[in-house]
């Protein structure tokens, strides 16, 4: 028979070894937002950024230049729950210091560090991260360039390597495909060489781990069930509610719209006349669906559309409240809203 002591030690290293290797959730929230010609008052000679100076036709100075730092930082700061985003991708921004000098002013209790890289856009409009410190380091960042059938340069696809609390590895793209000027039709082969080098990028971490992590975030200028979207760039429409369960549901290597319930629903974060465009998505690689480490929340993609940057009369109510109607200076926020999605992490108590 075997004393109780033994019996009793025995419970107490299963106790101590449960507690070891407990599982723990924390949230991941993830959000991308145009922000909106979102310039500096320098000249930049090697840029087209003459309209946003103080001598230019916006009469760009730099006290609008801080009540846009402000606004923006008000929205980002409101997300997710008040906590504000933990990666938020961001275009339509001139240079890294506005975003700096955003987050130094008005955000320095985030932790918050910028993954940039300067494209060569003719406007010089680029795209950035913007993550937690506590949450991530990052490894490597990297700009796909986009070759344009015409050789006009258009804005690097950001490619940003993450590693995670969890140590995990994360792989963020941050997109702003090429614009619908001159018409959706004719400017639709612009868009299909940005999903062709994305989609190139894409299969060579899948090539490296057909299970990586990986999330898109972008204004993409096309919606969901545009030929860009839907068959270059090969992102599956999904419907929570209807995935299979288990081993039925082949995700490997596989990219998936979350946005497209969304979509279904005849959302947009743009607005054109009176037509919504859902121009601004996230997509996932399938193990983001049914992986155990990080899993997307299920229907959690959402148009973020915080009260005070709505416009709540006039011609345009409803749509987001933008710096500018045309040339006149309007003192608002962005012409996009945001576009925010959630993840469970799972991680070990060590």
């Amino acid at each position: 028979m075997k004393n109780p002591l033994t019996k009793f030690t025995t419970l107490i290293f299963m106790l101590l070894s449960f507690s070891v290797f407990a599982q723990k959730s924390d949230t991941l929230f993830v959000a991308f937002w145009n922000l909106e010609n979102f310039f500096d008052t320098v000249d930049d000679p090697n840029k087209n950024d003459e309209e946003f100076l103080p001598t230019g036709d916006k009469e760009w100075t730099k006290e609008r230049l801080d009540i846009k730092e402000n606004h923006h930082a008000k929205v980002i700061r409101s997300m997710n729950n008040g906590e504000g985003p933990d990666l938020l991708g961001v275009c339509e921004v001139e240079h890294q210091s506005v975003l700096d000098s955003m987050i130094s002013k008005y955000l320095d209790d985030k932790n918050y560090k910028v993954a940039y890289l300067e494209s060569p856009d003719n406007r010089g409009i680029d795209n950035g991260l913007i993550y937690d410190s506590n949450k991530f380091k990052v490894l490597s960042v990297i700009g796909d360039t986009v070759h344009l059938s015409d050789d006009w340069p258009t804005r690097l696809i950001l490619n940003v390597n993450l590693l995670m609390n969890n140590d995990d590895t994360l792989i963020v793209y941050v997109n702003h495909w090429p614009s619908r000027r001159g018409g959706e039709e004719k400017s639709e082969p612009n868009r299909v060489s940005a999903a062709e080098t994305l989609r190139k990028s894409v299969d060579k971490d899948f090539e490296n781990n057909p299970e990586a992590k990986i999330i898109i975030i972008g204004d993409f200028n096309d919606e969901p069930g545009n030929n860009s979207i839907l068959y270059t760039l090969n992102a599956n429409p999904v419907f929570c509610d209807s995935l299979p369960l288990g081993e039925e549901f082949n995700s490997l290597s596989q990219l998936f719209n979350v946005s497209y319930k969304a979509y279904n629903d005849g959302l947009g974060t743009y607005k054109y006349r009176d037509d919504w465009n859902l121009l601004d998505q996230i997509m996932v690689s399938g193990d983001l669906l049914k992986g155990n480490d990080i899993k997307y929340v299920c229907n959690s993609y959402e148009v973020y559309k915080p009260n005070t940057m709505v416009t709540h009369s006039g011609n345009y109510k409803g749509a987001p409240f933008p710096t500018y109607g045309g040339k006149r200076y309007l003192g608002g926020y962005s012409d996009h809203y945001p576009a925010t999605a959630k993840f469970l992490v799972e991680e070990y108590n060590k």
